[in-house]
Parts: C-alpha cells; structure tokens; sequence
C-alpha cells in the first residue's frame, strides 16, 4: 500500500504534503532532519494519511493536493477526509 500524507510543523504551524509507502517510517525521517525540505521546521505531527492501492494514485492524491496552494483546503483535507470524485473529466480528479 502507499499513502499520501499531511504533516504540521509543530514550531510552524505549516503543512507538508507527501506520499510514502510507510508513513510512520517517512515521519521518522521528517523528524530526523532526513529531508532537506522539512529539516528547519521540525518536530512535525502527523495529522492525516490516505492510503492507495498503487504509488501512481497515491503520486495523483499528493500532485492534487499541492495544486491546490491552500491552507484552507489542506485543513479541510485533514477534517473530512479525502475522496476519489467519479465520473470528473479527468481520470485523476481527486476532491474532498
């Protein structure tokens, strides 16, 4: 399984979304100072994770979520969840 994740920097309050195949492992790293991007706002929370059959949806779920540029719409993610819309124009429209 792979998921997609939504982490809050705990010293500033930003999000970072990504996609793993073991969110538990991925926020250790987070945590460690592992990834360049995420090193200076640590410590980080989990606050949300979707999981996916294939890496390519959950690559779909993350590429949606960071389109969006909004911090409003990514708590909104986290509070109610995170769903596939059928029937959209494009096959990888993901909404909440």
């Amino acid at each position: 399984m792979f998921s997609v994740y939504i982490l809050q920097s705990e010293s500033t309050g930003t999000y970072y979304v990504g996609q793993t195949q073991d969110v538990h492992k991925r926020l250790l790293r987070h945590n460690a100072g592992g990834s360049p991007s995420t090193r200076a706002a640590r410590p980080w929370t989990l606050k949300y994770h979707k999981e996916f059959t294939t890496r390519s949806e959950a690559v779909k779920a993350e590429r949606y979520i960071k389109r969006q540029k909004s911090h409003q719409f990514i708590q909104k993610v986290i509070e109610e969840g995170l769903q596939i819309v059928r029937g959209s124009r494009h096959p990888d429209a993901i909404g909440t």
